[in-house]
């Protein structure tokens, strides 16, 4: 049974973490080809994915750890804050505040970043209800093929993370980032930003 709990553990982890390089590559594809430029908040809500994304990928790398299981939930638990808090900012429209960005089936941005921690806490506790905070560390390492893809997944997130935090340089400097008065590539601030 341990072993058979070991190898769910891996593959929920395992499935995380491609889940979220896939989410963190569309928002850069949308930033860059559609000019959908993030705000403030959606910058914490990537921010937030990322740590999630890392705590994974450290138990890959380093061993599955109660430890790094709480720290996915800590930056699961972050997301849904900050995705809660930009959503009820933006849920009553209003004339220079309205939601940023094109809707991806339907929702927005904030909407997602809800969806995606309640989903992640979700996950996580029925993980734990079923297979156990970490059942890895006692069985020992990921099957080879399965280490193998989330190396080159953390190689994908780390250069993610890189691109993010360039795309933040240009586009706040190195002061605060405003919803008004973007810097981006000419200057002009978002709609509805």
């Amino acid at each position: 049974m341990n072993l058979l709990a070991a190898r769910l553990d891996h593959l929920f982890q395992f499935g995380v973490l491609a889940v979220l390089v896939g989410i963190q590559s569309a928002a850069l594809v949308m930033q860059y080809a559609f000019g959908e430029l993030p705000c403030p908040l959606c910058l914490l809500e990537r921010l937030a994915m990322f740590g999630v994304g890392f705590a994974i990928l450290e138990a890959f790398r380093n061993g599955f750890r109660e430890r790094l299981t709480g720290l996915a939930l800590l930056f699961a638990l972050l997301l849904l804050v900050v995705g809660a808090r930009q959503t009820l900012l933006d849920i009553a429209p209003r004339p220079g505040h309205a939601y940023i960005g094109s809707p991806v089936l339907g929702l927005h941005m904030p909407v997602w970043a809800v969806v995606i921690a309640l989903v992640l806490l979700i996950a996580y506790a029925l993980k734990i209800a079923v297979v156990g905070a970490d059942p890895a560390r006692e069985a020992g390492p990921p099957v080879v093929w399965m280490a193998t893809v989330a190396r080159y997944l953390g190689y994908a997130l780390l250069a993610l993370i890189a691109v993010n935090a360039l795309s933040v340089v240009v586009q706040c400097g190195f002061s605060e980032c405003h919803t008004f008065g973007y810097r981006l590539l000419g200057g002009a601030a978002p709609p509805g930003g």
